[in-house]
């Protein structure tokens, strides 16, 4: 596996500058820790964590990075996952999104170049920490401190390459901190902070690595969910054995009923996940289903929910614009068609808006799961990993098992068992199930990866658009080449040693 070094994008910028002797490229996040001058040792290298506390000071910069970093870490994620799948469409008419539902991506894509620049630089974080926890100054962590604290990172860090993988493919994988730059080490430095690409599947094992480490190491799963857990490394472990190049349904399964052995369940009512009580009143947080949340409280400024309809708690703030991530007609008559009202009606909202970009002003269609600044931010729950096992149960040939675990959601929606047409052959199953996680996930990033993970990119998203009338109209057809997106294109002018993916 190619050992690449931590790229801290505003130092790659500066790289080609006169670089006076002794100069640093290296970059803290910009949070509390990083105004913290921590100093050099006698041997002049650089003093990361002084004590314990700037470990805990340090790990909860990337705790927040999950609520605070919510463009890339959520608001991206829908538009990938959701708009350019069928089950919604781009909202607004920026051309940095509407590339998304027509098919028309490019490399120079502001919002493809800003994903990948952060999510670069919050794994260089995440490797900062992981690099440097058995170098703390004071000598007050413990081995096993150390091992607990590297283990939430490692997730972290798991769970940006997770993302980078799916996107883009071949991608940096970053797992050695970079040295210092002087007049004399220029050249030789180079590689380092303009590494190559590794592969897909060295990418995976590094994945892979990290979420067993932290299976063993991280925390236990206790009623916070918004911890780095051992049941976040065991749900992440199914999510990645279910893909493509790590294929293993053994694994999934080992790791779905691992989760379940954590005590992660799914609610009696679907609506307690997205349900927002009166002004003043919390809601429901750490639900036996969650897995992994952010938290956001009354006035702390959760501002992507006004990206997305009109917050209940303030409906008039920024409702004066276009919204992202327009729930389509496509995904709305799958539900009406199944009878699936539950929900239909805690995914997708009708209101007046003084916009008609996709419905009548008067009745248009919000995404409604994230409906207010308290709202919290569902990374990841039970009910995907439990149907990820069914999932590997029916490509094991185990329909009747796969049956079970797909009824059991459609009940808690209060929907019927599936028909004997449905469940009839392994094709007619799979088709079901893919309607049963698109109902079930919708608005949660997951409806792309799910048609690329199970090779259904071309089948569904060439026949969308000609019965969705809603839809901008197709530029071009979704081929083998469309699963992975373009690499930046400002990535691979800064960095010759980057490769376009195929297609660009």
């Amino acid at each position: 596996m190619k050992l690449n070094k931590i790229i801290y994008p505003a130092a790659a910028a500066l790289f080609m500058a006169v670089i006076p002797a002794g100069c640093s490229l290296q970059h803290d996040p910009l949070d509390t820790y990083s105004d913290i001058t921590e100093g050099v040792t006698e041997d002049e290298e650089e003093v990361v964590f002084k004590d314990k506390a700037a470990v805990e000071s340090y790990m909860t910069t990337l705790y927040k990075k999950i609520t605070d970093q919510q463009e890339h870490w959520y608001l991206d994620v829908l538009l990938i996952a959701d708009c350019h799948s069928d089950n919604a469409y781009v909202g607004t008419t920026g051309a940095e999104v509407v590339p998304y539902e027509d098919n028309s991506i490019e490399g120079s894509n502001t919002v493809i170049a800003r994903d990948w620049s952060r999510y670069l630089a919050d794994a260089a974080a995440a490797t900062k920490m992981i690099q440097n926890l058995d170098k703390v100054q004071d000598g007050s962590l413990s081995v096993e401190e150390q091992n607990r604290y590297s283990a939430q990172a490692r997730i972290f860090r798991a769970m940006i390459w997770f993302d980078m993988v799916r996107l883009w493919g071949s991608v940096p994988v970053i797992t050695v901190s970079a040295g210092n730059i002087t007049a004399e080490n220029v050249e030789e430095m180079y590689a380092a902070y303009f590494p190559e690409q590794s592969t897909i599947e060295e990418a995976y094992a590094a994945i892979e690595a990290d979420l067993l480490f932290a299976a063993q190491w991280a925390p236990d799963v206790t009623a916070d969910k918004t911890i780095f857990s051992k049941g976040v490394a065991h749900a992440f472990l199914a999510k990645i054995y279910a893909e493509k190049t790590l294929r293993d349904y053994d694994k999934v399964i080992r790791y779905a009923d691992a989760c379940a052995a954590d005590g992660y369940d799914l609610v009696d009512d679907f609506a307690v996940l997205w349900d927002t009580p009166a002004p003043g009143y919390e809601p429901q947080r750490n639900t036996c289903e969650s897995i992994l949340e952010g938290h956001f409280y009354t006035g702390s400024g959760n501002w992507c929910t006004w990206m997305f309809g009109a917050p209940l708690d303030n409906p008039s703030n920024n409702f004066s614009w276009a919204k992202w991530v327009t729930p389509s007609r496509d995904l709305t008559r799958l539900y009406e068609s199944n009878g699936d009202t539950k929900r239909y009606n805690q995914s997708v909202a009708f209101y007046p808006c003084t916009w008609s970009n996709y419905y009548p002003a008067d009745n248009y269609a919000f995404m409604y799961k994230c409906r207010s600044s308290y709202s919290s931010l569902i990374k990841c729950r039970y009910a995907d990993i439990l149907l990820l096992k069914a999932e590997a149960l029916l490509m094991q040939g185990d329909l009747p098992g796969a049956v079970a675990i797909i009824d059991r959601i459609r009940q808690r929606a209060g929907l019927a068992p599936l028909t004997p047409d449905r469940k009839s052959s392994r094709d007619a199953l799979l088709n079901a199930y893919l309607d049963e996680r698109r109902m079930e996930l919708a608005f949660e990033g997951q409806r792309w990866f799910d048609l690329c993970r199970l090779d259904k990119v071309e089948e569904v998203m060439n026949a969308v658009y000609a019965k969705d009338s809603g839809r901008h109209a197709q530029r071009s057809p979704f081929t083998p080449l469309s699963y992975l997106l373009p690499i930046p294109q400002s990535a691979i002018d800064q960095n010759s040693n980057l490769v376009q993916n195929p297609g660009y």
